[in-house]
């Protein structure tokens, strides 16, 4: 429920993009052998004779990658006739190296061809897949392919394509243009495996399909450069997706007028009629969220009239509940604002002040005379987030009473003295909410009721109560290794203030339209609400982006955005506001962790653009500066703290690359010597030296926000011999067994993994002391007067905790 992870996910270094303008694919034709009469456009290809697995032929003393490229150049069919005069059939048996193989039909069941090496595969081998297309006439078109790792590709004994990348597959990797001829036509592809899975697809692309590698170029790279290669490759430039756009319009849409300008001057249609914007948005939401699955609903609203909403997907699997726009979905977060101007609503009217301390309310918090009111409001209080403990996602499942919760964490050491950084934190909302209920003297959710529900019209919104039985409630899931399950049931009395509503998206369009039309709160309180706190870590701040009370103020495509997510097990949101337009958009999801296509903030930006792209302000363009040395690169490098995860910037060559956490490393282009972008998004980052030219901090923007993150001391690990990890593997429970660090060695590498957390090195910093490259974090194994390993100790954040050691 941590705002900074809506800023995290819209990062680019962690991109995976899936969008507006989606084709849906045709189902293939059925067939009896692997030959085809025609095919259709976007008609992948299942039906293949298969020849594996070929062992690639060793030279003694060669390196593998050297082994593999030559036998990849080779021609392992020589002594049936070669590559090029192919023409087998099922059962056909051949000599290929020291082996001998048989042809085999394969039908794949999706669009993904399995070729099954088995677990006795050499780890590097090769395999060919071999089909024939009888076409009525002959006919260009542009060949869609996507392997795991190397292929080549002949069309009637040619060679038209050639990659000699490892990769995972993924549909249309690769482009090549090629003629069919009337007649019987023979395609044959060579396929590289090492190591793991090999797969492979191959169609002929639609129009919808080269409109969709068209507009995936515009949003994953944002350089003409892959545009000229797609256009090179064929594709066509005024092609049209399922929604009717085409890669210009697209372009115009996001803002991208430069890439708008270089498809202009390469034949795209400049005065092409634009779809209806509300069919744009069905395509966008009906392409991304499956039918029969967890969906969506949304909401588009402009000066007080519904523009479009509608619901995507099921409410209830099992049942089959479609979801609706009255359809309630648990908010998280979102819930954050209304207890904001509960708050300054009060104060409104002379019965609190946000100057109060926090020790007006609770006498005997510890630093309750250093922290007031709007320390709470705005995050900045230093008290420690209790959701952040571990195991709080193992207790949370069961009802506490409020006063409980907060004897949780009140005792717990605070993060930073108040008003020094900024955090997010729901212990801080949390007081917050009980405080409401101290001053009013009823319970948060009938104030809320009786102030801001009843007056706007907001029938399906409320606290969520464990047991409560809602009309029209989605069911929370979550979404992993490609398929759906039931979320975690999560009692939302732990959120009281800071997670524990729930709403509809005609609801909080309702919201939306109140606060702005200042029928919930004065026009000086608004205006408070929504002016960023600085602190002492960003006080040289001018911007007017950051976070206020309740609201989260950034900047898209130059206009103010008034915004908030919501995440909790089984629910994601976002409620969006741009003031200067007085537009709404809001997307309310029922799975968490969810589809990466079907998240709420990406699809209400991707919304907003679709109905004012062409009002807002061009995204600005960058361009490299080949002037700045790559040798300034060396004093650049380094960690850098983004909160949870450590950004590592590291040089290679005369490159400069980036990495978030354990996610993909991508490379940043240098527009100065401090000052760097990335091609994939609105991202930018500075690097800020201190008067002795040393850098010290890094800030990052991306859509209108600013995260600020100090330089991490460098941590040069130790030379150990792996022989003394023997003793540290086994599982460290942090507390009934609810949370569990597992330490393995591989070799001589060590590896830590937290319940529910992805496996990660560690690296020696002493025998018993060792830290985590990609997070602030280190641990220590303590051993008792024999030797022997009795727990761990984590430090993290400014926090010890210590794990005992389970035994064997």
């Amino acid at each position: 429920m941590r705002i900074h992870q809506l800023f995290m996910k819209r990062m680019p270094m962690v991109t995976t993009v899936a969008l507006l303008y989606l084709n849906c694919v045709a189902p293939a034709i059925a067939a009896d052998s692997a030959s085809y009469r025609g095919l259709k456009p976007d008609q992948f290809m299942r039906r293949w004779l298969v020849l594996k697995p070929i062992p690639a032929p060793n030279k003694e003393g060669a390196p593998d990658e050297a082994v593999q490229e030559q036998a990849f150049a080779w021609d392992l069919l020589a002594a049936q006739g070669g590559e090029a005069r192919l023409h087998p059939h099922s059962g056909l048996k051949v000599k290929a190296g020291d082996s001998e193989l048989e042809w085999r039909l394969v039908v794949a069941d999706n669009d993904i061809v399995d070729l099954e090496m088995g677990s006795n595969a050499p780890d590097s081998a090769e395999a060919y897949a071999w089909a024939e297309i009888d076409m009525p006439a002959r006919r260009k078109g542009l060949l869609g392919i996507g392997s795991t790792d190397a292929v080549k590709v002949w069309l009637n004994g040619k060679l038209v394509h050639e990659n000699l990348a490892a990769r995972p597959v993924e549909p249309d990797q690769d482009l090549a243009p090629v003629e069919f001829k009337r007649g019987k036509n023979q395609l044959l592809l060579k396929l590289r495996h090492t190591r793991g899975a090999s797969a492979f697809c191959c169609h002929i692309l639609g129009k919808a399909a080269q409109a969709n590698k068209l507009i995936s170029a515009i949003f994953n790279d944002g350089d003409p450069a892959s545009l000229q290669k797609l256009l090179s490759e064929g594709v066509d430039v005024n092609s049209r997706g399922k929604s009717g756009v085409t890669a210009y319009q697209v372009a115009l849409l996001h803002g991208e007028s430069e890439l708008a300008r270089f498809l202009a001057d390469h034949g795209a249609r400049t005065n092409a009629r634009m779809p209806p914007a509300e069919h744009i948005v069905e395509t966008l939401f009906g392409a991304n969220i499956g039918a029969n699955a967890p969906g969506a609903a949304v909401l588009v609203a402009q000066n007080g009239r519904v523009l479009f909403k509608k619901g995507y997907g099921l409410a209830d699997v099992p049942h089959g509940i479609p979801i609706t726009p009255r359809t309630q979905f648990c908010i998280g977060s979102i819930t954050k604002q209304f207890i904001a101007a509960a708050i300054l609503k009060l104060e409104e009217e002379g019965k609190l002040s946000v100057t109060d301390k926090l020790s007006k309310y609770f006498p005997d918090f510890p630093r309750g005379d250093e922290v007031t009111l709007r320390h709470l409001l705005t995050h900045t209080s230093g008290i420690h987030s209790y959701s952040e403990k571990p195991g709080f996602a193992d207790r949370v499942t069961n009802s506490l009473s409020p006063d409980a919760v907060i004897e949780s964490f009140r005792n717990d050491p605070h993060d930073f003295n108040p008003g020094e950084k900024w955090r997010y934190d729901n212990s801080g909302y949390f007081l917050l909410g009980r405080i409401i209920e101290k001053v009013s003297g009823k319970p948060h959710g009938d104030w809320l009721h009786r102030e801001f529900f009843e007056p706007l019209g907001m029938a399906g919104t409320g606290v969520h109560c464990s047991g409560a039985v809602l009309k029209q409630e989605a069911i929370g899931y979550q979404f992993d290794s490609g398929k759906f399950s039931n979320a975690p049931n999560w009692d939302l009395s732990w959120f009281l203030g800071s997670g524990d509503l729930y709403s509809t998206v005609e609801d909080l369009c309702r919201w939306n339209e109140g606060v702005f039309a200042t029928k919930v709160l004065g026009a000086a309180s608004l205006k408070r609400a929504w002016s960023p706190v600085r602190t002492e870590e960003n006080r040289d701040d001018s911007s007017d982006t950051g976070y206020g009370y309740g609201w989260a103020l950034s900047r898209f495509r130059g206009d103010q955005e008034i915004s908030h997510s919501g995440g909790i097990p089984g629910f994601s949101s976002f409620l969006l506001l741009l003031p200067r337009e007085n537009f709404t958009v809001v997307v309310l999801a029922n799975s968490q962790p969810g589809s990466p296509a079907a998240e709420p903030g990406r699809l209400a930006h991707l919304v907003a653009e679709v109905y004012l792209g062409q009002k807002l302000a061009p995204r600005p363009s960058r361009e490299v500066n080949h002037s700045v040395s790559a040798e300034s690169f060396d004093a650049l490098a380094g960690r850098y703290d983004y909160g949870d995860l450590i950004l590592t910037v590291t040089r290679e060559g005369d490159h400069l690359f980036a990495q978030l956490g354990p996610g993909p490393k991508s490379e940043i282009f240098a527009t100065s010597e401090t000052e760097f972008f990335w091609k994939a998004g609105d991202a930018q980052i500075t690097f800020v030296k201190d008067k002795s030219g040393k850098v010290v901090k890094a800030i990052h923007h991306q859509n209108g926000q600013n995260l600020y993150a100090p330089r991490l001391e460098e941590l040069a690990g130790a030379k150990i011999d792996p022989a003394g990890y023997d003793s540290l593997p086994g599982k460290y429970d942090y507390g009934e067994g609810k949370e569990i660090l597992t330490v393995t060695r591989e070799g001589g590498r060590l590896y830590a993994q937290l319940t529910g957390q992805p496996k990660c090195e560690i690296f020696p910093k002493s025998p018993t002391e060792f830290f985590w490259k990609d997070a602030d974090a280190r641990v220590e194994f303590v051993k008792d007067e024999k030797g022997k390993v009795v727990k761990a100790v984590t430090h993290q954040g400014g926090k010890n905790c210590e794990a005992q050691k389970l035994s064997d």
